[in-house]
């Protein structure tokens, strides 16, 4: 919903060792590798950031940094949909990058969305929502928290803050 309410955003594609979900494509969703891969990738310092996913078979995910020149090379703002602790490598590694921690309103919400994606097994769940539980307390950590109680209001609060950093940072004029 963000990318559709300010189009000058990109969301960089990370690169997963996880299978595809039904409906999954490679390069729209992610970039489906396998550990060889991925390994590969590490060893030639090819990611911004990349974390072993805690919850199923502890696969990786990443952010490449040709994804980062690609769409800032096209003078785009990028938007990195991450973990926490990608998302505070992310913080260390670009000066300057702004760093929103979304959140459910509580346990309860959170333990009802995932069950409704229907995409994780019981004990899946159980380990993720154990890791939001840990992750929610570095919340102080980023610039902005976002609860996501009301999607509506949720997603106008989002909207606001990307479109004042981005004429901030001066990628766009104007709201």
């Amino acid at each position: 919903m963000l990318l559709e309410r300010v189009p000058e955003l990109e969301l960089a594609i990370s690169a997963t060792t996880r299978e595809r979900r039904p409906g999954e494509e490679n390069g729209r969703e992610y970039y489906f590798w396998s550990d060889e891969d991925f390994d590969q990738k590490l060893g030639e310092d090819a990611f911004l950031e990349h974390v072993r996913l805690p919850w199923g078979e502890h696969r990786r995910s990443g952010t490449l940094w040709s994804e980062i020149e690609r769409i800032t090379g096209d003078g785009r703002p990028v938007l990195l949909e991450l973990e926490t602790g990608g998302a505070l490598a992310v913080r260390e590694r670009i000066p300057g990058s702004v760093t929103i921690f979304i959140t459910a309103p509580d346990r309860d919400a959170l333990e009802q969305r995932l069950r409704a994606r229907g995409t994780e097994s019981e004990g899946e769940i159980e380990e993720r929502i154990a890791q939001a539980l840990e992750q929610s307390k570095l919340a102080d950590e980023f610039a902005y928290t976002v609860v996501n109680d009301d999607l509506v209001r949720a997603i106008d609060e989002l909207e606001g803050i990307v479109r004042r950093e981005i004429v901030a940072a001066g990628t766009m004029t104007g709201p």
